[in-house]
């Protein structure tokens, strides 16, 4: 089984990230997306992460009829922050016989050279890039690429937390059942 991994904080999950793993999973030759919740970005500050588990629950309840999407918490029991490089040496470890394959957007692979070992996921791991406004890609630093021109929405977590903290609709941003559960436990407020 081949499954692209398309690792976030969805902090919290949006309409955006829903597209972009659904096109990449019916439009390329991948099995499964999983969609891979990280705890902590080394990237990212923690400052306004909700916590992991409820992040981990908003994707789970984003994709809970899709068949070829799938939430995945398995960076929770790795050290943090979290690497990509050490979530794939384990995946490839606990799952011998898949193949695991990276999804991002074509602005993160501009800065792969800045990740951890990143000359180890480029010589062994596939990388299926989706095109970002303004960033094509024009270096692929040797690495297995596979560009893909999924559907782009200019929407963003960061403007999410600030609608609700304005007390403004989230509708059609996020699913209705991920706007509820917001709503309903006084998220991002």
């Amino acid at each position: 089984m081949k499954i692209g991994l398309y690792f976030g904080s969805f902090n919290p999950v949006h309409t955006g990230h829903l597209i972009i793993a659904n096109y990449i999973a019916y439009n390329s030759d991948l099995d499964k997306v999983w969609l891979v919740v990280s705890p902590q970005n080394p990237l990212k500050p923690a400052g306004s992460l909700l916590n992991e588990h409820t992040r981990f629950h908003l994707v789970e309840l984003a994709i809970k009829d899709e068949p070829k999407l799938r939430a995945s918490n398995i960076e929770f029991t790795l050290p943090r922050p979290s690497f990509t490089i050490d979530t794939l040496t384990y995946l490839s470890e606990k799952f011998p016989t898949q193949e695991f394959v990276i999804i991002m957007g074509s602005d993160s692979f501009k800065n792969i050279t800045r990740w951890k070992n990143y000359q180890h996921i480029i010589k062994n791991y596939p990388i299926c890039v989706y095109l970002r406004p303004g960033h094509e890609v024009t270096e692929t630093h040797g690495a297995q690429v596979e560009i893909l021109k999924a559907p782009m929405l200019d929407i963003s977590s960061t403007d999410i937390r600030k609608w609700i903290q304005e007390g403004k609709p989230i509708r059609y941003m996020v699913p209705d059942n991920v706007a509820a559960y917001i709503a309903e436990n006084n998220y991002y407020k």
